[in-house]
């Protein structure tokens, strides 16, 4: 997984002698941004439905994806402090979704893992999600190619 990269826009990056893009950048930006909000929006309302944050489907996954994960390595992957990592399993573990398993070998390191119930609700979840992704597939892949082949014309 890549790192976001910081986008510097001072005035002094800006000038009025910068390039003019072509209209299909905009175009193609734009349906991105459209498919990826029309997801965020179906995943909130699903989210909410089923009384979990965005936060804690995002940890959710990260957890399910390392079956047994460190509360540094959650915290990387969550972009979070260790202290807001800390507080996130807290209120997954009160909910019953996760739990902290001590380490054998290091008495001051816990490995995080779901619980059944945080199991069943992540692939519950994951399932819905996937089929908000596929209905936004078309306009994301469209808009996606035409930036691809705009970059590659330079």
């Amino acid at each position: 997984m890549s790192s976001a990269k910081a986008v510097n826009l001072s005035e002094n990056s800006i000038s009025a002698e910068a390039p003019v893009l072509d209209q299909r950048v905009f175009e193609g930006l734009a349906g991105m941004r459209l498919a990826m909000r029309r997801f965020l929006i179906f995943s909130e309302a699903t989210l909410s439905a089923a009384r979990v944050t965005s936060q804690q489907y995002q940890a959710l996954l990260v957890i399910k994806v390392g079956s047994m994960i460190t509360m540094g390595a959650l915290a990387e992957q969550m972009l979070l402090q260790h202290n807001g990592a800390v507080q996130l399993v807290d209120r997954l573990a009160m909910a019953g979704l996760a739990q902290r398993i001590p380490s054998l070998e290091d008495k001051r390191s816990v490995f995080i893992t779901l619980t059944s119930e945080g199991k069943a609700l992540v692939e519950a979840l994951a399932k819905v999600h996937l089929e908000g992704v596929l209905a936004n597939e078309p306009l994301l892949a469209e808009s996606l190619s035409m930036l691809r082949s705009l970059a590659l014309l330079g």
